[in-house]
């Protein structure tokens, strides 16, 4: 919900742009933390690697309720991330040890509905809560949903793993990973394609304000937009990825990705076509990651886990560059250069994309 509010929480936080881009720069640095604590999966199993998380993140949601400043929210997201960090290599490892490859993009794709359904829904009522009751108003609702979750998996999820053998030391799958020209390129195209959504991302909800003046309420409107686009690419991941490939899919999500992000200034000058624009530009993203996700989970099945928390640390550096670079390219040469900032950034990551595939 950070995305589509900058401008609200800078606001309500009387800070400017500036610093806020520098915030979620900062957040997005902590993905250097996840090589360090994804593989905890691997070690003490994927129930564990999803409880800590979903505890850090409840942890760090909760302390915008008691302390709603900006420290606060630093300190709030800043947690919260690292806990994405550790909940998600162990989720995602937790259905590759179980899933065949010709079908776990299908899987993985019905598991990614859960990011677009918090645009769908979780945003426009984050945004009815911000019009009501101010910025911190959805941190609590938000808090207690944390602890159902939490609840939900220590009961559904057994302690005894049978398709999971843990591993007694980190240092063999750190090496595994590095070694394997494979591994590192898919962990370079997460980077590079990350940074090239990240600059849409911290702009757009600026990028709308400034254009057509949209407020809190229209600005939850387009992020449900957003929600529907993704869960539309998530759709076609689950019905076309393990069909076409996982490389090929990849392919052909960078390649539209780029098309729509080149779009979007052009069509971008009235709010319909902004709106289109951004609907086209987040389902070929999500094309490319719920493709991506899949494809690494196989690349070094014996370090699972710790290749998806580094693929983490690839995502998280690439929002960071993206983060930085977003506000100043948007205030001194407009949003047409932050789209073709994106291309740039997808053609390296189509780049990537080949060299593993020739390895």
């Amino acid at each position: 919900m950070v995305y589509p509010f900058l401008p609200i929480f800078a606001r309500g936080l009387g800070v400017d742009l500036s610093t806020m881009s520098l915030l979620m720069t900062g957040r997005s640095l902590l993905g250097a933390t996840s090589p360090f604590l994804g593989p905890i999966s691997d070690w003490r199993g994927r129930k564990f690697g999803m409880l800590s998380g979903l505890g850090l993140f409840i942890l760090g949601i909760g302390i915008v309720t008691f302390f709603p400043t900006f420290w606060g929210l630093v300190i709030a997201l800043g947690l919260a991330l690292i806990g994405k960090y550790i909940f998600d290599p162990a989720m995602q490892a937790y259905f590759g040890d179980r899933i065949p490859y010709h079908q776990r993009g299908t899987v993985l794709a019905i598991t990614e509905v859960s990011w677009s359904m918090a645009f769908i829904i979780g945003v426009p009522v984050a945004g009815f809560l911000i019009d009501r009751f101010g910025w911190s108003a959805p941190f609590p609702l938000f808090s207690i949903l944390g602890l159902i979750a939490f609840f939900i998996l220590w009961r559904i999820i057994p302690n005894e793993d049978p398709h999971h053998e843990p591993v007694n030391s980190t240092r063999e799958g750190y090496a595994a990973v590095f070694k394997s020209m494979p591994a590192l390129a898919g962990i370079s195209i997460a980077l590079w394609a990350s940074a090239a959504n990240e600059l849409v991302n911290v702009i757009f909800g600026v990028w709308l304000e400034d254009s057509f003046g949209l407020k809190i309420a229209a600005l939850a409107g387009a992020s449900a937009v957003i929600g529907i686009s993704e869960l539309s690419g998530e759709g076609l991941v689950a019905f076309t990825t393990d069909k076409l490939g996982k490389p090929r899919a990849l392919a052909i999500g960078l390649i539209a990705n780029s098309l729509a992000a080149g779009l979007l200034p052009f069509i971008g000058r009235t709010q319909v076509g902004a709106l289109v624009g951004l609907f086209l530009f987040y389902i070929t993203f999500e094309y490319i990651m719920v493709s991506h996700i899949p494809m690494v989970t196989e690349l070094v099945p014996a370090a699972r886990a710790t290749l998806l928390s580094l693929n983490v640390t690839g995502h998280a550096l690439g929002r960071a560059l993206g983060a930085f670079l977003a506000a100043i390219i948007y205030q001194q040469f407009g949003f047409l250069f932050v789209a073709l900032s994106a291309i740039f950034f997808n053609v390296i990551s189509f780049s990537a994309l080949r060299r593993m595939q020739q390895v």
